[in-house]
């Protein structure tokens, strides 16, 4: 096994999507959103590995096994029974201290200080910081996957904060991996007890003001031109477990319009209470019949689904959350039940429909009503009854898996429920209301679950049931669009390019080489150097910007030398001898300054040496400094990298960052500098103009980070003009333009040279700019007839 496959805990940050064994298909899906640039709460992951090893310490592997072995799912009380001792047994099992103690570690490192004060200084810091509130979430290795929606079928506990309650919700969520419906689920869809396994997902809560669900295609026509969304106030839970009927809103993915709205009652919201606990709070009017979402905030989310659909190549059904006016993903998984076949005609019953809901899984059926209102009713739905409750909860899977079609009063098409019913196949209509009052025990009924509607009786008449077909609205090859904006891409993770090599891109705009030197090299360079081991660190860094040069080639690699900050050099093997303790890293000893300085030009001379390495083979690579700060330090800069042979040519270009305001202010005495242009970092250079900690909570709940803020985009205005008035080049690789498509619009009519975004965003921004540059065109056209 190696080092990562053993790890007990894993953060967002070492996460990729091609970690489901060790963290299940919600944890692997988080770090994949979190390191692509989503806006994703930060966490981190119990891994399987530490859900195995708790089972093979405490010995009640053998306990749980021999409760399976003679269990018969169908029978409705054994499953109950069997569900519960194994519960039992997990819960009342003592973490091993190994375990526990990582796991505490992990969520201290939440809140508490990572700096290394003097003791006395640091328990007065941390005993000021209160433990964060936290979601913890199962994450089975079979949840989540493309083949096979577990929707439901493990726990989550919200609202977790201190050591205590931590420990025994990750105890609760490795139990819920034998719930009743789980166990039953396995069974019946041929998985082994054993291998499917769990991680638990610890996430910053969010304290949403309104959350809902989205699906990146309709679900229910399978139309891949819609985006579903679903709404309501307060936490989501209200939502995802069917218990409100929920605003439902259909946006164009290609227009952005949008093109259907229905603006339910919701009856009630869950919020935090200041203890800590969920409260209902029942809603008056206006509130209760309130549209949730305005519609700017309906397309602002629209967009964001369509990137991470864009992202994972493939339909998603993604959970969102605002918080105040910040958006956040909860989290992302495949939709499962796409390209299933589906029955579209019905013998047709007499009389008018006496319910009408939503269609949440096609198909059109007759069959004996039975009302179930809890888990203890479940054994009355036989073969071909049709199953009416109150809400689709996922505890009613197996009776479900039995029914021959579902009927809610409650809950929408994105319910857990609802998924799992089309996943199976199930007609299903949810939100009539009063679905349980109407009908009786016995009741025969014939549900129309294409058009939402219920019918008594039976069917009779064979009629074809008419779905509306939408055609595919063609669209130009990406391959085909050019744009006089040049699209680069940013790229940390060197093994990476083989994935993204064949975008639409010309070239790379920024390749970050911290993750190099953090998760290859992992020493400090000056500890190296000390050691005499100053090649090595060398070839290790050139091997990695080399991979990604000869991929792409000739298209240019821009590398930013490193922009680590004291706190995360000092985390390298060696860096707490060399690094000094600051306050406030953001904005103390990192970029240009470092390398002019005594003390560390020398480690700065090896990237050089490493970039001139891998020149002598691809002479696509460029440099770029990042955090200038005066145009003294960039002259000092540049003859240190004159004195180890790189100097500006028609094929080596040097460029600056603007990320501090003095760049902003005073563009052209940086921009007479002896470099061929810039590149705007627009996360630190709103940062620093609007003086906002970006990772500020409580200004992120009040809308303060903004890169569409009028001052920040008069920074990058004055930057753009500067340098183009002294013909240097410009670009743009910060997160805003992935993000914001009327940047990306603001950037092209100032002039901009290329934008760099994230490889998820590369045809979407593409085919954005390409628009933008035909709309100006034409604009340009008509005043020269005039």
């Amino acid at each position: 096994m190696t080092e990562k496959e053993k790890a007990l805990i894993l953060n967002f940050k070492e996460i990729h999507k091609e970690d489901v064994p060790l963290v299940g298909g919600k944890g692997a899906n988080l770090g994949e959103m979190y390191n692509s640039g989503f806006p994703v709460p930060p966490g981190f992951c119990i891994t399987a590995y530490a859900y195995e090893k708790f089972l093979e310490e405490t010995s009640i592997k053998d306990e749980i096994k021999e409760i399976l072995s003679n269990l018969n799912v169908d029978d409705n009380d054994s499953l109950q029974s069997a569900s519960k001792q194994i519960q039992t047994i997990i819960v009342t099992e003592e973490i091993p201290s190994e375990i526990a103690n990582a796991i505490v570690k992990a969520y201290e490192g939440m809140y508490k200080s990572q700096y290394d004060l003097p003791k006395s200084v640091g328990m007065f810091i941390n005993a000021a910081r209160e433990p964060p509130f936290v979601a913890v979430r199962s994450s089975a290795t079979a949840e989540d996957l493309p083949s096979a929606s577990f929707a439901g079928q493990q726990a989550t506990f919200l609202n977790v904060k201190g050591e205590k309650e931590l420990l025994e919700a990750v105890k609760k969520c490795w139990a819920s991996l034998f719930t009743a419906r789980a166990i039953f689920y396995r069974e019946k869809n041929n998985f082994d007890h054993f291998k499917v396994k769990i991680s638990d997902v610890v996430q910053k809560m969010v304290d949403s003001t309104k959350s809902g669900v989205a699906f990146s295609v309709d679900p229910i026509s399978e139309d891949r031109d819609k985006i579903v969304i679903e709404a309501g106030w307060g936490l989501g839970e209200a939502i995802v477990s069917g218990a409100i009927n929920p605003d439902h809103y259909v946006v164009d993915k290609n227009t952005w319009k949008i093109i259907d709205k229905k603006i339910s009652k919701k009856d009630f919201m869950i919020t935090r209470d200041p203890t800590g606990k969920n409260k209902k709070i029942y809603l008056d009017e206006p509130k209760r019949s309130s549209q949730v979402l305005s519609d700017e905030e309906i397309i602002e989310l629209a967009k964001m689904v369509k990137r991470i659909e864009e992202h994972y190549g493939k339909p998603q059904d993604i959970e969102w959350a605002y918080e105040g006016k910040k958006l956040f993903i909860v989290q992302s998984r495949p939709i499962t039940t796409l390209g299933k076949e589906k029955q579209t005609s019905m013998k047709k019953p007499l009389g008018e429909p006496i319910l009408k809901g939503m269609p949440a899984s096609h198909g059109i059926v007759s069959g004996q009503v039975k009302i179930v209102f809890d888990v203890n009713n479940l054994d009355k739905v036989q073969h071909g009854d049709i199953l009416v409750t109150k809400m689709t909860d996922p505890d009613f899977v197996p009776a479900m898996k039995r029914a021959a079609a579902i009927v809610t009063d409650e809950g929408g098409i994105t319910s857990h429920a609802a998924i799992v019913s089309r996943e199976m196949g199930i007609p299903c209509i949810v939100g009539t209301e009063k679905a349980t009052q109407i009908l009786k025990d016995g009741d025969i009924i014939t549900v129309d679950a294409i058009n939402g509607y219920v019918y008594r009786g039976e069917k009779t008449e064979e009629v074809e049931a008419k779905e509306e077909k939408h055609e595919e609205k063609p669209k130009i090859p990406i391959e085909q669009i050019k744009t006089k904006t040049k699209i680069y891409m940013n790229l940390g993770i060197p093994e990476k390019i083989d994935e993204y090599k064949d975008l639409p891109i010309d070239g790379i705009g920024l390749m970050r080489v911290e993750f190099i030197i953090a998760d290859v090299i992992k020493e400090h360079p000056l500890h190296m150097i000390e050691q005499g081991r100053s090649q090595e660190f060398i070839d290790k860094l050139a091997e990695g910007i080399k991979k990604v040069a000869a991929a792409i080639y000739p298209r240019p690699v821009v590398v930013r030398f490193s922009d680590f900050k004291t706190n995360e050099y000092e985390n390298l093997i060696g860096g707490e001898k060399f690094e000094p303790k600051e306050d406030n890293p953001m904005i103390g000893w990192r970029g240009v300054s470092r390398y002019i300085s005594e003390k560390f030009e020398p480690a700065f001379r090896l990237e050089c040496r490493a970039i001139r390495k891998v020149r002598e083979e691809f002479n696509n690579v460029w440099v770029m400094f990042p955090f200038v700060r005066k145009p003294d330090e960039v002259k000092k800069a540049l003859e240190i990298l004159k004195s180890e042979g790189l100097e500006r040519s028609d094929d080596f270009k040097i460029w600056i960052m603007s990320e501090v305001p003095a760049v902003a202010i005073l563009p052209e005495e940086f921009a007479k500098l002896d470099i061929d242009g810039t590149s705007i970092g627009s996360n630190d250079l709103t940062q620093l103009t609007l003086g906002v900690d970006r990772d500020s909570e409580t200004l992120g709940k009040m809308g303060y980070f903004d890169e569409r803020n009028p001052a920040v985009l008069h920074a990058i205005k004055r930057i753009i003009d500067g340098f183009h008035k002294h013909r240097k080049t410009v670009s743009l690789c910060g997160q805003s333009v992935s993000v914001y498509p009327e940047i990306a619009e603001f950037l092209v009519n100032c002039g901009i040279d290329s934008v760099s975004v994230n490889p998820d965003a590369v045809e979407s921004v593409k085919r954005h700019v390409a628009e933008i540059e035909s709309r100006l065109k034409y604009i340009e056209m008509a005043h020269e007839d005039d």
